[in-house]
């Protein structure tokens, strides 16, 4: 009979009996030096947003000193800072902080679960949902701004649930996963190319601002929601850490190390839509934020740990920093932030395909 040998501890045989099979499965636990490395990273990562992001607050058409802007945030500033600050910048700020974040945390949710470095929510069709559906609501029932952010959720949503049950094969396969998403990515964006065709001046205009992804105008509104996702749901997603590096083993090790293999997949599933979902909804469809963060954390952190956490901060640094130099670049007029992302992320994307091509695994 086969056995698996467990790591070295109370009650596991260290010698198994001449003619077993023997499976060694690594441990899960981390090393107090890589857990101290994570921590490091994501500290030092945050500090660094929470600079740009101070510094942002400070730039602009009407400059406003840093002591000012602190000034301002504890109640004790002038009137015309009061507005420029509290209603223009600070809103605008914070979004892009915690859509940042949003988006990293999901995309090293997906790349780990599909084991995958292409796996992300702009890539595998999570963002193409939420844009053809926001598109849907902005030419054809002409709704409000928060109308439209709805109607992107619920796209978002919807597609990750067709997506899941299309790739779905007595289980779901990272590599099924991908292809299923570039599919659905290519479908949805003829729906919504289709849309802007039919739609007038006006509406396909706004519709194409929206689809490009920027945090201009951006208010409270648009805040709330996006913290209270991360809320709830960072705290979800490091429960079921555990799980995914058991997941990262395979399927038939993490059952026999007792995980529900199908039900942590669709819980962590679920967790990356609807952070995907919520920071799409609130900032629209932003590229290669998600793609990017994983990988720059992982590479910080060694690639031993998850990089959950760091992947978040690296988030929330990318988007601060590339919304920062689109307003200054060609300033006064402000790029939106999804062109500079894009325009960075585009090479990175050529870079993991070419890296992936040369070590032949497809990715």
């Amino acid at each position: 009979m086969a056995a698996v040998e467990l790591p070295a501890g109370p009650g596991v045989p260290h010698a198994p009996t001449p003619g077993t099979l023997v499976l060694r499965v690594p441990r899960v636990g981390l090393s107090t030096r890589v857990q101290a490395r994570s921590v490091a990273v994501t500290l030092v990562v945050l500090l660094a947003a929470f600079l740009v992001f101070a510094w942002s607050l400070t730039v602009g058409d009407f400059p406003i000193p840093l002591s000012d802007v602190l000034a301002t945030l504890v109640g004790r500033g002038s009137e015309d800072g009061d507005f420029i600050i509290r209603t223009l910048r600070l809103p605008r700020g914070l979004t892009g902080l915690l859509v940042g974040a949003g988006f990293g945390l999901a995309g090293a949710i997906f790349q780990r679960i599909a084991r995958n470095p292409l796996a992300s929510p702009d890539i595998i069709g999570i963002n193409a949902g939420a844009a053809a559906a926001a598109v849907f609501t902005i030419v054809v029932v002409s709704g409000t701004s928060d109308q439209v952010t709805w109607g992107a959720l619920v796209g978002s949503l919807a597609t990750a649930v067709a997506i899941y049950l299309l790739a779905y094969r007595k289980g779901v396969t990272g590599y099924r996963l991908v292809l299923v998403g570039i599919g659905i990515t290519a479908m949805l964006g003829s729906v919504t190319s289709y849309l802007l065709t039919r739609a007038e001046i006006y509406d396909a205009q706004k519709a194409t601002v929206w689809l490009t992804g920027s945090l201009n105008g951006r208010g409270w509104e648009h805040v709330r929601p996006v913290t209270l996702a991360l809320v709830v749901l960072v705290p979800v997603a490091v429960a079921l850490a555990r799980h995914l590096r058991l997941l990262e083993m395979g399927d038939d090790a993490a059952r026999g190390l007792g995980t529900r293999v199908e039900p942590v997949r669709a819980a962590l599933l679920l967790t990356g839509v609807a952070l995907a979902a919520v920071c799409t909804a609130s900032a629209g469809p932003i590229a290669f934020v998600a793609l990017v963060a994983p990988q720059i954390a992982r590479r910080l952190t060694g690639g031993r740990t998850l990089a959950l956490l760091p992947a978040a901060a690296c988030g929330a640094l990318l988007m601060t920093a590339a919304d920062l130099v689109a307003r200054r670049l060609f300033a006064p007029t402000e790029l939106p932030v999804g062109i500079l992302t894009a325009v960075l992320g585009a090479p990175y994307l050529l870079y993991l395909l070419a890296r992936a091509n040369r070590v032949g695994s497809g990715g």
